[in-house]
């Protein structure tokens, strides 16, 4: 009960003119933002923090505001990685393997669509499951340890060999590449520099963000480079904005999945 008696202030908060006009500015703002390849929510929420000051906002304003952002640079980061092939953030990585090919098929408008419906139905649910087991999610949390991570890592190099199926070969070597681009930085154990060369730069080691962005960009530069005076070169035509609600219910169960 005393969780949803929370609720019920929350949303007697959320529900003020002045924190909704706060949500929409945020997400426009955020969607801008997260649409730039490397900046990602994170970064959106920290240029953000001095506006928020300068404002001279309440906390509760303040929030809204920051979570606005965050949650519009989560879409942003669909859009570049839609019509761009360059991930905005980590989790638009996967955008790239769908969303690219319908956009150089001429849906792009389609594809943003699509990504913008499954964004707001996953932040939704997520944000009440959150909600509702954030207490028992802590407890879990708190008896992960070496070997429960060491399962974890072999579960996803699992789910990595389903994913790629079809190429096995190439996803073992692209994970070993992962593997070996990790490893750089200080060791937690020892706290001494592994890789580093004498570069005190790569102490903290490579951002995961700035590899895969850099690597989808270099792949698109040489794709411009060769492709360069033909039309292929000119990027994809986003075309009229509908909402494919076809497409939509073809992909709930993906949506829910995801």
């Amino acid at each position: 009960m005393e969780t949803l008696s929370l609720l019920a202030d929350g949303f007697a908060i959320a529900l003020t003119p002045t924190t909704l006009f706060l949500s929409v500015v945020g997400c426009i703002l955020g969607t801008v933002i997260g649409a730039l390849p490397g900046l990602g929510p994170s970064n959106g929420v920290a240029i953000l923090i001095p506006l928020a000051f300068s404002l001279g906002l309440d906390a509760t304003a303040s929030l809204v505001l920051m979570t606005s952002v965050y949650y519009g640079a989560m879409y942003g980061g669909r859009i570049s990685s839609i019509l761009l092939n360059i991930p905005g953030d980590e989790p638009a990585l996967m955008t790239t393997l769908d969303g690219y090919p319908m956009a150089k098929s001429g849906r792009a408008a389609d594809a943003l669509v699509l990504s913008g419906v499954a964004s707001f139905y996953g932040a939704f649910f997520a944000t009440i499951g959150f909600i509702l087991l954030a207490p028992s999610l802590a407890r879990i949390a708190f008896k992960f340890g070496p070997p429960e991570y060491f399962a974890l890592y072999m579960l996803a190099f699992a789910t990595l060999g389903g994913i790629a199926s079809n190429n096995q070969a190439k996803a073992a070597i692209a994970a070993c590449i992962g593997l070996a681009i990790a490893t750089i930085g200080l060791d937690n154990s020892s706290g001494m520099p592994r890789f580093a060369f004498g570069n005190p730069h790569l102490w903290d080691g490579v951002d995961f963000l700035v590899a895969i962005v850099g690597l989808f960009a270099v792949t698109e530069v040489f794709v411009f480079i060769e492709s360069h005076g033909r039309e292929s070169a000119l990027g994809v035509k986003l075309g009229r904005i509908t909402i494919p609600f076809g497409d939509i219910a073809r992909s709930k169960w993906t949506m829910l999945r995801s």
